[in-house]
């Protein structure tokens, strides 16, 4: 069994719900390597923790140069 099928799936509803915390795009689940991430357009990736996504700006993968921000938050 995969690490991407341990654990509870996300209910299609609550995906409808989620955004990326730095660009307010929506999320789609994807798995890499055999993990569970959810993802956006622009392949910003954020990890699945035991079926729990992990949402934090700090801990976004492959986040493209310029995109620094939370989503709403105007530099200091």
């Amino acid at each position: 069994m995969s690490a991407a099928s341990d654990g509870p799936r996300l209910e299609p509803w609550v995906l409808e719900l989620l955004r990326c915390p730095l660009t307010g795009e929506p999320l789609e689940v994807v798995e890499v390597d055999g993990e569970q991430f959810l993802a956006t357009a622009a392949g910003i990736r954020y990890p699945v923790d035991g079926g729990v996504p992990v949402l934090l700006a700090d801990e976004a993968l492959d986040v493209p140069a310029g995109v620094r921000e939370p989503a709403g938050e105007e530099g200091a």
